[in-house]
């Protein structure tokens, strides 16, 4: 009986293990396209079975199946229908000539329309961005939609509340959504608080055990607030005290967010009802919700969103085609620079071919990691011709990539693995000539004041950082 017992033990010793890594790497070989990535995990899996396909389950699946993606389809037919009008009767009379190209691109991986007559202003920094916000909440007569990774238990948390919980009292119809995880970047949450105001919010993607438990690692990094169906704020910013310049209430952080008016304010709120009813299973149509659209402006602008379910790797292949389609000249502003190998073969590609990349990064990064990542792929770009410098002081939390002098792709969306495919994404393609320029001028401002990264300076880094960084540029494909 006893040696019946230990053979038992024996084969559950062996087997358990041998079936997890089986399992595991059935999976990478039939959902991973990186083969850096797949060859990491197969070895992490194998090497270490149980705590390996535990991290596998916590870390690498990277797609999930969204219950709104036969409603999507549905919304999105409805969405075009109401659109038409505002779609441009030429594209070579909108597009200038080498962005056509791109354009077509955009609308094949985005699936969405490029639209006419859309107004878009830049706000530098939480200074100017949540007086208007919160302005547009006091002024809201129908509906408010709020989507925001991160919502502080702070100064600005709170005002945010207090404004949603009077315009609710005004009959204001609202939805609030956070993400379950960026909930908790401060601590008490203000949970309490939302429910005192009885404000209609939810949490993206709360643990559900154990059926949540492998998309832990899919956040929802989005920024969305939509009032009446017709303005609409997007960008960079979350709801915070750091992102103010008074020092005295918040770590200094640099950002732009925008005003966005026009047609595509509609394409932003069906990205955030698609979310709501991911995340609840209420569907949020027609009204109070979405308003017939307007043209306030010139711009040619579409949403695009990106996500680990069925829009997967569309920012990445849209970033591809802009980088090919430069004429002239390439700027880079985002606070995680760890591209994938194609992003950073094409830019050094670009560049060989005489166009100038000019990229701005902080000089101190919050995520000690990713920084000593993107340390490492910087030689090879430096080398190629890439600008690089550093900000000093203020963190750069910025999202900005323009072309030339008429194309720009702002959004929530940085240059890293964690949001081309593990976040949920939303970023706007704006071809304007305008806004592209006064972008250029706020770039222009910023790179000026930055110090250079040389390519002396990066091969005369000590051995143990050059060990550092490659160690971390291992991870790439996971952060």
């Amino acid at each position: 009986m006893t040696d019946l017992l230990d053979l038992v033990i024996i084969l559950l010793l062996v087997g358990i293990p041998l079936i997890l890594s089986s399992v595991c790497s059935i999976h990478i070989l039939l959902t991973k396209r990186d083969s850096r990535a797949s060859i990491a995990w197969m070895g992490l899996v194998w090497l270490a079975p149980v705590l390996g396909a535990f991290t596998y389950l916590l870390f690498g699946i990277n797609r999930l199946h969204s219950r709104a993606t036969e409603w999507k389809k549905k919304l999105a037919d409805h969405r075009r229908d109401s659109l038409q009008p505002f779609l441009p009767d030429m594209l070579a009379q909108c597009v200038p000539e080498p962005m056509q190209t791109l354009s077509r691109l955009a609308d094949k991986v985005s699936n969405q329309p490029l639209l006419v007559g859309n107004a878009i202003t830049p706000l530098f920094n939480g200074d100017e961005a949540y007086p208007r916000m919160l302005a547009a909440i006091d002024a809201a007569e129908q509906s408010i939609t709020l989507s925001t990774f991160i919502l502080r238990n702070d100064r600005l948390g709170k005002q945010f509340i207090d404004a949603l919980s009077r315009a609710a009292k005004r009959q204001v119809a609202i939805r609030l959504l956070v993400d379950y995880m960026g909930f908790r970047y401060s601590f008490p949450t203000l949970k309490k608080r939302l429910r005192t105001a009885e404000l209609h919010y939810a949490e993206f993607m709360p643990p559900n055990w154990p059926r949540t438990l492998p998309f832990l690692n899919l956040r929802n990094h989005r920024k969305l607030l939509i009032i009446d169906g017709r303005i609409g704020f997007t960008g960079g910013m979350n709801i915070s005290d750091h992102h103010c310049r008074n020092k005295r209430q918040c770590v200094p952080i640099e950002d732009i967010h925008f005003v966005v008016e026009g047609p595509v304010v509609t394409e932003l709120q069906t990205i955030f009802t698609e979310d709501w009813y991911s995340s609840t299973g209420e569907k949020l149509e027609g009204h109070p919700w979405f308003s017939p659209p307007e043209t306030p402006g010139s711009t040619l602008a579409r949403a695009i969103a990106d996500g680990p379910d069925d829009r997967f790797n569309t920012l990445r292949q849209l970033m591809l085609g802009a980088i090919g389609s430069a004429q002239t000249r390439i700027r880079i502003m985002t606070p995680y620079f760890v591209p994938d190998a194609s992003l950073e073969e094409a830019l050094i590609t670009a560049s060989l071919r005489g166009i100038q990349i000019q990229l701005l990064l902080p000089g101190r990064n919050n995520l000690k990691l990713v920084d000593w990542a993107c340390r490492h792929h910087l030689l090879e770009l430096v080398r190629q011709g890439v600008e690089v410098r550093f900000s000093q002081g203020r963190f750069i939390h910025s999202k900005l990539f323009t072309l030339d002098e008429s194309w720009t792709l702002f959004g929530s969306a940085n240059w890293d693995n964690r949001s081309l495919a593990l976040n949920f994404e939303c970023n706007v393609e704006c071809y304007d000539n305008w806004l592209t320029q006064q972008l250029n001028q706020h770039f222009d401002t910023q790179f000026a004041q930055a110090i250079p990264v040389t390519l002396s300076e990066l091969q005369q880094q000590s051995l143990p950082v050059r060990l550092r960084n490659a160690a971390a540029g291992l991870l790439s494909p996971y952060l």
